[in-house]
């Protein structure tokens, strides 16, 4: 039986994509992830993220990343049609569809759990049973798996961003000082930004009012 994982990684930040992985192994195979100590990517150093991502892929049959742009998810969050928990959903049948595994455990963004599974499954063409469960990077070694690509993934994009812009704004996320200070400074510099998010909305409106005040 063909077993997939899906998991994603960069939900939260203001700064850069929002990657999403799936892998599908074969079950017997599934304790070869086990063996080299898969788990939620997040309670992993990055160097041994780096050197599972190479294992990992070796190991599984398939696997497909996707890299889900600021602009998309602006895009999405903008629509009548998408939020971000429907955008994940959309995304894991477009790896389901590529990987046609037999079961897919999926880590659930939703609270409504039913209600993200058939979400999920209106938009498949190959018939797999959907297994949505919150933090099942903890408990199904197939989904840690796509979690640790997902991670590896998204920090290689983060850098790949500071090398190209000559910049540094630290993790990305709304939390870091790092990224709060570049985003007051460069909040209308770069593409990179989810625009959607509150946190730029906050800065630029922010802004724009101080803008305005000048004139007065």
């Amino acid at each position: 039986m063909k077993v997939c994982g899906i998991d994603e990684a960069g939900r939260g930040p203001v700064v850069g994509p929002m990657v999403m992985a799936g892998v599908v192994i074969e079950e017997k195979n599934i304790v070869r992830l086990k063996n080299i100590g898969v788990k939620d990517s997040k309670l992993l150093a990055p160097n041994v993220r780096e050197r599972m991502f190479e294992q990992i892929k070796e190991i599984v049959k398939d696997y497909k990343i996707i890299i889900v742009s600021s602009k998309q998810i602006d895009e999405s969050l903008t629509s009548k049609t998408l939020n971000l928990n429907q955008l994940e959903g959309v995304t894991s049948a477009k790896i389901i569809n590529e990987l046609k595994p037999d079961i897919a455990y999926l880590d659930c963004p939703s609270n409504n759990i039913p209600s993200f599974t058939e979400y999920v499954i209106s938009f498949l063409t190959h018939k797999t049973k959907i297994v949505a469960e919150h933090k099942a990077d903890l408990t199904y070694p197939v989904v840690s798996a796509a979690s640790i690509l997902a991670k590896v993934t998204r920090d290689r994009e983060i850098e790949k961003l500071k090398r190209k812009h000559n910049v540094e704004f630290g993790s990305g996320y709304p939390s870091d000082p790092t990224t709060v200070k570049f985003l007051k400074e460069n909040y209308n510099k770069y593409d990179f930004f989810r625009k959607s998010w509150i946190s730029w909305k906050r800065v630029a409106e922010g802004k724009k009012q101080s803008s305005l005040g000048n004139f007065k």
